[in-house]
């Protein structure tokens, strides 16, 4: 049996399409959490030892892990990755948003 697949092309930002409250919020603190477990693996840091090398405990290390990010602030995160002797550099666009009214 074959099916069809309809493949449907993202806007650039799934918490957009998903139609999610704040999705460049979102967005962004997705990234800066993927950043910080790319550190902990590159590193070989469990959230133990990455609670003795930050200070951060042991469970926001988890939190961020799972993806539970409803606790975290975007400066929270950028702190983590401070603290994990990241520097981060942010570029910012601000364009029209098609789907706006205008006024």
């Amino acid at each position: 049996m074959t099916r069809d697949i309809e493949i449907v092309r993202g806007g650039g930002n799934v918490f957009r399409d998903l139609d999610h409250p704040n999705p460049d919020l979102e967005q962004l603190k997705s990234i800066l959490a993927a950043k910080i477990i790319g550190v902990l693996d590159d590193k070989g840091l469990s959230v133990r030892k990455a609670q003795a090398v930050t200070g951060i405990t042991a469970a926001d290390f988890s939190r961020i892990r799972n993806v539970r990010l409803d606790r975290f602030t975007v400066d929270r995160l950028m702190t983590i990755l401070n603290r994990l002797d990241q520097q981060v550099e942010i570029h910012v666009l601000v364009q029209p948003s098609s789907n706006l009214a205008h006024v």
